[in-house]
């Protein structure tokens, strides 16, 4: 049997074993999900919350980013943070939407606002936040999003920066992955 193959993350303390996943058929990545993993998403949080400029607010995107923006928004004070969702909601109401394909997804998916959050984000200065910074898409989807409701990005990061995003001037984060192209 073929041994999984695996990569060795060291976040602060904390040391996780991921397993390398194919995503296309060119492409491998180290899966990296802080969903369930309280001891990533606090202790990461605490580490960059202490990298962060002043802000009013935090956006996230659904859903993986949400335990790490959750404890970020705990560490900073805030008592509210926003979150762009994937699917429309019945209860929504003005909602903005931009449409984003990321390297985890294999389809086209779209990123909502809704209104009444586009309404407390305007005119404040808010800092994006997501669980891995690959490509840039979704974080430049909710740059857009945030933009269409008359926000300030002041500042964006990520627990991880993925392939060419980790030489990105733009980005807080506090790790690197690498990307594991596949030979043809």
């Amino acid at each position: 049997m073929k041994e999984k193959e695996t990569y060795m993350l060291k976040i602060g303390n904390i040391i996780r074993e991921l397993p390398i996943i194919q995503v296309s058929e060119d492409l491998k990545i180290a899966s990296f999900v802080v969903l369930g993993d309280t001891e990533v998403a606090t202790d990461s949080a605490a580490i960059i919350s202490e990298k962060l400029p002043e802000a009013d607010f935090l956006v996230t995107a659904e859903a993986k980013g949400i335990p790490f923006v959750h404890e970020v928004a705990k560490n900073l004070g805030m008592p509210r943070y926003i979150v762009a969702r994937k699917t429309l909601k019945a209860y929504m109401d003005r909602p903005l939407e931009k449409t984003v394909r990321s390297i985890t997804t294999q389809k086209e998916q779209t990123l909502i606002l809704d209104g009444p959050d586009a309404d407390l984000i305007k005119g404040k200065r808010v800092i994006l936040i997501d669980d891995v910074i690959s490509t840039g898409e979704s974080i430049r989807a909710l740059e857009e999003l945030v933009a269409d409701a008359g926000a300030e990005v002041v500042a964006r990061a990520a627990i991880l920066a993925e392939g060419d995003a980790a030489e990105r001037e733009d980005l807080i984060f506090l790790g690197k992955l690498p990307l594991f192209p596949i030979e043809q």
